[in-house]
């Protein structure tokens, strides 16, 4: 590969994570290695294309996964030492992209790698708008600075996936956005209906601008069909 992809492998287990370390750079990865405890610190200081996650074979499988998934919107590949159906859902509606079971040949994380990077190319864009402020329930939405500022002017942090669902909302009006639209917009346009990483993001939305996640004004959900912007819309 001229640019190869660049792969983190989070595991604690040294020895495992090494080895599947050489086994993808000579399929052609780059590749980089640590314990749970450096991943956030090591996704902030390194371009990571994608995240292997090892989870443990005793304890809480989930909890870096969760952690991950609080700080970061990075493509996660969830590697477990048992078939769990459990644990498998509960990764994939954490976020995770992919969940394999030990043992497993290199070349199919190989390709699951592959795969995943291809689904997270250019995101579809949100609608075209000529529009460059959108102004709601005191807070502002720049379209050019891609920025979300509060009544002050303080500028508050957004993940890429959640401005453009946000984005998406806003120049949609005060009609509703179906899920599988706002997934596509956050993942790529390869993601399944069921997926439940739009939960996510719009909880998050919701802590940022300070709607109550149990009776939502901001942002509301319409059951059955997906979420709209339920209060007055200013565009500027």
């Amino acid at each position: 590969m001229a640019n190869p992809s660049h792969i983190l492998i989070c595991d604690e287990n040294r020895e495992a994570r090494s080895a599947l370390a050489s086994q993808l750079e000579q399929l052609g990865f780059r590749v980089t290695v640590t314990g749970g405890g450096a991943l956030v610190r090591t996704l902030e200081r390194a371009r990571i294309d994608l995240v292997i996650l090892g989870v443990p074979s005793e304890g809480d499988s989930l909890r870096t996964c969760r952690h991950l998934r609080a700080s970061s919107d990075v493509p996660l590949l969830v590697l477990a030492p048992r078939s769990d159906e459990v644990d498998r859902i509960m990764a994939l509606e954490m976020g995770a992209d992919d969940y394999l079971v030990k043992p497993v040949n290199p070349r199919e994380i190989a390709a699951r790698l592959r795969n995943i990077l291809r689904r997270g190319g250019p995101a579809p864009q949100e609608p075209a708008t000529r529009v460059r402020l959108f102004r709601f329930a005191g807070w502002q939405l720049d379209i050019v600075a891609r920025q979300l500022s509060d009544a002050t002017g303080n500028a508050a942090r957004l993940r890429n996936s959640e401005y453009r669902v946000l984005a998406s909302l806003l120049a949609h009006g005060n009609r509703v956005v179906s899920r599988l639209k706002l997934i596509e917009l956050a993942r790529g346009r390869d993601a399944l209906p069921f997926d439940r990483s739009i939960d996510v993001r719009i909880s998050r939305l919701r802590q940022v601008l300070g709607d109550d996640g149990r009776v939502p004004r901001i942002i509301k959900t319409v059951h059955g069909e997906g979420y709209v912007i339920g209060v007055p819309i200013e565009r500027g």
